[in-house]
């Protein structure tokens, strides 16, 4: 079958630029953190620092519960462009406040953005992607959440200006503190200008217009794809899918006995994600590399090499997940993370400070982004049918950002009371009852379509 491929990459890497806001909102607060917080005077407050950092989040979740409902009653492509448009404006609104309570307010509506941006841009990959490479499709939104994420830390060190070797605690009167992580965030906003521009110009997901019974639409948009004989092809596939699922009651059956499993599947895959752990890397760098011996100018530097190991190894993922599967993929990361964060435990219960440590954290945001970072989307975007693919989308997503925010906002009293040994050692133990549980219960989904999924998983 003979697939238009660049009309199929514009649009998913059009539809991707909703993980690229994703990860540069999300991870550019990590360096401007030294900052704020001492122009906000909040440097001494484990509560006020974990509130900072996870407000953003807790938008998320709003933006989560919103967005299931939204994109089945206003179509995919719609929802993507207001998302566009609260990350535009928060971009802006984040840097221009003085007052600490507007700061928050501000990264709880940016949040909002992230929470729809983050379920909804797989969901619209996943459903205009060819079911042979839509895993590396898929994992595309992976890419360009970490290349976000670099994005970010790339922008924070060059934004930062130099500071006196042997700094921990920027200068109250600073061009940082009075000026640097305004620029910051403020830089978000270009990236989020291209993204409400291009999102205009991508088509409405063709299973959303055949569920809506835009039967023209959906084929045009489907024969753009992959050709009319492909169009017709899974157009009647959707439609078989969307007609039972309307005999037995749509969102009824989110919850019915036999979709049950997959929904708890689907929400334990996401909130794992979370918990394993990785991502307070991205957000507490300060806190993981001082204690590692480094200061301020190194970890905006170590920060930078982290993000570079994170983009080579989700290119990684993206050529694994069609051939090795999304099984092989999650144990390997769990199963590799529980005994990375077991040996960073102990050296940091040793005292080991320098180049190793380094090391160890480098291995563990390469185990991360080969594996768990973008095969979770992946599995989330694929196991439910499609007359409920956005609610239980929205759900997992949900569930994923509570693990982010309860891990985010946890992590500093964690790690006051527990030390960074006991931290990771916690860490290290989900990873190990994640790679049981994925051992015993997780399904292989590659190379089937997404209506074979449905009469597989769903009975």
């Amino acid at each position: 079958m003979d697939f238009n491929k660049t009309f199929i990459y514009f649009i998913c890497i059009v539809s991707a630029m909703g993980g690229l806001l994703f990860g540069y909102d999300w991870v550019v607060i990590g360096g401007a953190k030294p900052f704020y917080e001492v122009y906000f005077g909040i440097a001494d407050s484990p509560s006020q620092q974990g509130l900072a950092m996870s407000i953003a989040l807790a938008g998320c979740l709003v933006g989560a519960m919103v967005s299931g409902a939204l994109a089945d009653r206003l179509g995919r492509k719609p929802l993507l462009i207001i998302s566009a448009f609260i990350f535009l404006v928060s971009a802006y609104g984040t840097g221009a406040f003085n007052a600490f309570e507007a700061f928050l307010v501000v990264r709880f509506i940016g949040g909002i953005a992230i929470g729809i941006a983050s379920g909804l841009s797989p969901m619209y990959i996943a459903e205009v992607a060819p079911s042979h490479i839509r895993g590396k499709l898929v994992s595309l939104n992976q890419l360009t959440i970490v290349l976000g994420i670099l994005g970010a830390q790339v922008v924070n060190f060059l934004i930062a200006e130099p500071m006196p070797e042997g700094t921990t605690v920027p200068a109250a009167d600073s061009w940082n503190v009075l000026m640097g992580w305004r620029w910051m965030f403020w830089s978000a906003a270009f990236p989020a200008a291209v993204f409400l521009l291009f999102a205009c110009f991508i088509p409405e997901s063709p299973r959303w217009l055949a569920m809506k019974e835009r039967t023209n639409r959906a084929i045009k948009v489907l024969s753009n794809i992959g050709g009319e004989n492909y169009a017709r092809a899974e157009l009647a596939a959707v439609k078989e899918g969307h007609e039972k699922a309307e005999k037995q009651g749509g969102l009824q059956m989110l919850f019915s006995r036999p979709f049950r499993m997959v929904l708890l599947l689907g929400v334990v895959i996401a909130v794992f994600q979370q918990w394993c752990g990785t991502n307070v890397i991205f957000n507490y760098a300060q806190e993981i590399f001082s204690n590692a011996g480094y200061d301020l100018g190194d970890m905006l530097f170590n920060i930078v090499l982290t993000g570079i190991t994170n983009v080579i190894f989700t290119f990684v993922a993206i050529y694994t997940v069609d051939r090795l599967g999304r099984k092989k993929l999650m144990l390997i990361g769990a199963g590799g993370l529980a005994i990375i964060y077991a040996i960073l435990g102990t050296c940091y219960k040793m005292q080991v400070t320098g180049f190793f440590m380094i090391i160890l954290v480098v291995a563990a945001i390469a185990c991360y982004a080969m594996t768990l970072g973008p095969v979770t989307w992946v599995l989330i975007a694929e196991i439910f049918p499609n007359c409920v693919r956005a609610i239980a989308v929205a759900t997992c997503t949900f569930a994923l950002w509570v693990g982010s925010f309860t891990l985010t906002y946890f992590f500093p009293l964690l790690n006051t009371s527990l030390g960074s040994y006991g931290t990771f050692w916690i860490y290290a133990a989900i990873c190990a009852m994640g790679f049981v549980f994925f051992a015993c219960r997780l399904p292989e989904t590659k190379g089937k379509s997404l209506e074979e999924l449905e009469k597989e998983l769903i009975k």
